[in-house]
């Protein structure tokens, strides 16, 4: 199967040889171009919705990998089991709020020993924000612009205690470091539009909340400090 580029580089950040759990599995492409590839040992494609529920199973069956994927109906992590003994879990093309709200709500699940494979449609903050309170070190991320938009994909393991700054949770720990070519033209597109943004509150009939207008300000200049 021929992935998007977004999935290819999701799929490309599974370990080889995972037992996988891919969280809105939507149509399963991720897990079963994996299966089909024989990279992963077992997946298991979870989705809530009846109609992607369906999809998912078509998928499977069309491209003959019902051995290594199985197709569940339920919310989120209810989805799994112990006896899965999961070695990685992905989860895409929802915002970073959503993924971490089904994190949280089935942290009880989790073996302790996932890898976590995620790519938010926003709220990269907020996700990274758990992340850290939950003991998860950021191993990996990328930054990719497809299709107009600019997707992250963020990495992380269980480590134990670990610490990122608030501009860290912001922009991502690695990607500051490497500060690749998409991440710039990424912050240069945010910084336009934050600019936008403020000149919208100017004219807005209504007053903006202080601290609302406060975040916006701050953000432009963090934004302005790492592009230098």
């Amino acid at each position: 199967m021929t992935l998007s580029e977004r999935l290819a580089r999701v799929a490309e950040l599974i370990p080889a040889g995972a037992r996988l759990a891919d969280i809105g599995s939507d149509h399963a492409y991720l897990p079963v171009a994996l299966a089909s590839r024989e990279a992963i040992e077992h997946a298991i494609a979870v989705e809530v919705a009846s109609g992607p529920y369906a999809a998912a199973q078509r998928t499977v069956r069309e491209q003959a990998v019902e051995q290594r994927v199985s197709v569940r109906q339920a919310n989120g992590l209810f989805g799994v089991q112990a006896d899965d003994r999961l070695t990685a879990i992905s989860l895409c093309g929802m915002g970073g709020e959503t993924i971490r709200d089904i994190l949280q709500a089935g942290h009880a699940r989790l073996n302790g020993r996932e890898r976590l494979v995620m790519q938010p449609n926003g709220g990269e903050q907020a996700l990274r924000q758990w992340l850290m309170e939950q003991g998860y070190r950021i191993v990996a991320e990328q930054v990719l612009r497809e299709h107009r938009f600019d997707y992250e994909i963020i990495v992380a393991e269980p480590s134990g205690p670990v610490a990122y700054s608030e501009r860290e949770l912001y922009f991502g720990p690695l990607l500051m470091q490497a500060r690749s070519e998409a991440f710039i033209h990424k912050w240069q597109r945010m910084l336009r539009q934050r600019h936008q943004t403020l000149a919208n509150f100017a004219r807005a009939k209504q007053a903006v909340p202080a601290a609302k207008l406060e975040q916006v300000k701050l953000h432009i200049q963090w934004i302005s400090e790492l592009l230098g």
